[in-house]
């Protein structure tokens, strides 16, 4: 097909169906989580040497009709692979899976991921495993996901599912034919500033960067406002001046932008706007005073046990000096008594 966005989607079961069983229908949307990519990437890095790809199981939701799958999170499996043979330590894919349901029960098993494009004999073996029933999505289709990891180049991930070929069933178990089906990397707001934050540390030479604070981020936010308003204002002043062709779409979408904005005066903005901050002024004022009231007050106590402490020790000396000081004249007295009997 010269489309390549073009996708072809067959409704069919991943193994030998009973009689009464309905074909189960393949997932028309992929969604992944950024999270669960930056597990996989995190997953490649760590490799050994010598391995081309790694591989891993997915977990996510899956709608009830099985058309829309969500991928959120994802764990490592460890293989070994060569030219002849491929080993999976499927006994710790089960434990690990067992694990994972019962911290998250809502999700569930929806295939596998692999860190290279290539797919040959080894990748139809494990995805006839994973879609299998059992253990495996049945009667879902199974879910084959491959991000592709090589150095210097972006990174694109694409979605599978397989349809089952081969005359035998010997060849059934290591034969397949991959769909691709659409996938989207998809993330909310909270994970679009982590985002934003990581790609910010590829133009430094350290490859670090650190966490901004509340008032660098408003004013980051503010910046890109201001930004995205000189460019909607540069747009306008083209399309009056009749440098730039007009677009129906595109004045809709800022008339209803405009329309969803509050109608109130600046005035009356800047001065909620003074209101708060000095409440968070107060807040804060109050916060730091009982803060170090309570710091005072330890450091009180503290110096009041260490020196009601070394009081007693040195009274109790005292005390002992001047028993020491009785006796020892005592004794003296005893001794000149004893001294007066013997001349007697």
């Amino acid at each position: 097909m010269t489309d390549t966005d073009s996708f072809l989607h067959l409704a069919r079961p991943l193994t030998t169906a009973p009689i009464g069983a309905q074909p189960a229908t393949s997932p028309l949307n992929v969604t992944i989580q950024p999270q669960a990519i930056f597990s996989i990437l995190d997953h490649s890095l760590r490799r050994n040497v010598d391995q081309e790809r790694v591989i891993g199981t997915l977990l996510g939701v899956r709608s009830e009709d099985g058309t829309e799958v969500e991928v959120r999170n994802c764990f490592a499996v460890g293989h070994t692979e060569t030219q002849d043979q491929v080993e999976v330590d499927m006994e710790y894919q089960k434990s690990m899976l067992a694990l994972h349901l019962k911290a998250n029960p809502r999700e569930v098993l929806v295939g596998w991921y692999a860190t290279s494009s290539e797919l040959n004999t080894f990748s139809a073996l494990i995805q006839n495993f994973y879609g299998g029933p059992g253990d495996g999505t049945w009667p879902h289709p199974a879910v084959h996901l491959t991000v592709s990891t090589e150095a210097g180049k972006d990174v694109e991930a694409r979605a599978y599912i397989s349809a089952p070929i081969g005359v035998t069933q010997e060849r059934q178990a290591d034969s397949a034919s991959f769909i691709p089906v659409p996938c989207e990397i998809k993330y909310g707001e909270a994970e679009k500033s982590g985002l934003e934050l990581i790609t910010s540390a590829k133009n430094n030479e350290e490859r670090s960067v650190g966490v901004l604070s509340d008032i660098e981020t408003l004013e980051n936010s503010l910046v890109e406002v201001l930004e995205m308003l000189r460019r909607v204002s540069e747009y306008v002043e083209s399309v009056i001046d009749e440098e730039s062709p007009p677009s129906t779409a595109l004045g809709q979408f800022l008339l209803n932008a405009l329309a969803l904005a509050p109608k109130v005066d600046p005035e009356d903005v800047e001065r909620d706007f003074n209101n708060h901050i000095q409440d968070v002024l107060a807040v804060s004022y109050l916060a730091n005073t009982i803060r170090t009231q309570i710091d005072l007050s330890n450091r009180l106590a503290t110096a009041a046990l260490t020196l009601g402490g070394g009081g007693d020790s040195i009274g109790d000396s005292k005390e002992g000096g001047e028993r020491g000081q009785r006796g020892g004249r005592g004794g003296r007295g005893g001794r000149g008594g004893n001294r007066q009997n013997n001349e007697q």
